[in-house]
């Protein structure tokens, strides 16, 4: 009976483990947009900003830029920090997560180089350009793994202004396009995550109430 007990518990528990990879694997699967939505617009506005610094001469050329580089990197070591050492123990671990969090690594790295390229080597114009495709890869990988159409359409339409800004004629320009490639492939993909995500976070709650 002892025997029979506990092979019933270890089934009903194997069960319960399914049901919550499932669940979990779901949930995964629906981006609340919100990481796109912050990195987006603070991306469009260090465009513009620095559109409006060239014509009125507020500071320094890069200034905008640099000062979301220092906001970039405090939120990485913080990032980088929770997930070392304050991280809580995951009960499931999916593929998709582990998934996300390698590409992530590697668009940063990515990131990282083109931007130390841009100091040192390349001409600002064209090292924009280059991120504008960077932007629209990462674009694509997400759309296509999590099946989200808004994001695959948006990646061919940035690379398209990509290939627009390697004819530009002065950094003002790449800076526009620039702001037009991150409001297409981040902040209107981003919003129709996040309304996309309320409203089944808002039907989930109708049938749990049921």
């Amino acid at each position: 009976m002892n025997k029979m007990e506990e092979k019933q518990i270890s089934e009903h528990e194997g069960l319960l483990l399914i049901q919550q990879m499932i669940a979990t694997a779901k949930k995964e699967q629906k981006d609340d947009g919100k990481g796109w939505i912050i990195w987006g617009w603070m991306l469009f506005l260090a465009s513009l900003l620095t559109v409006l610094n060239i014509h009125f001469g507020w500071f320094q050329t890069f200034f905008f830029w640099n000062f979301f580089g220092v906001i970039t990197l405090v939120a990485l070591s913080y990032q980088t920090i929770s997930y070392l050492f304050m991280r809580k123990t995951e009960k499931v671990h999916t593929y998709t997560k582990d998934l996300f969090q390698r590409l992530n690594t590697g668009f940063f790295i990515s990131l990282m180089f083109i931007i130390v390229a841009i100091n040192v080597n390349i001409s600002p114009t064209i090292g924009f350009s280059l991120l504008i495709s960077l932007y629209a890869f990462w674009i694509l990988i997400y759309g296509s793994a999590l099946n989200f159409r808004p994001s695959i359409i948006a990646a061919y339409l940035t690379w398209g202004i990509g290939f627009v800004s390697l004819f530009a004629k002065s950094f003002e320009q790449v800076m526009l396009l620039h702001a037009a490639a991150v409001l297409v492939g981040y902040i209107i993909p981003g919003h129709i995550a996040n309304n996309e995500f309320r409203k089944l976070h808002q039907r989930n709650k109708v049938v749990e109430s049921v």
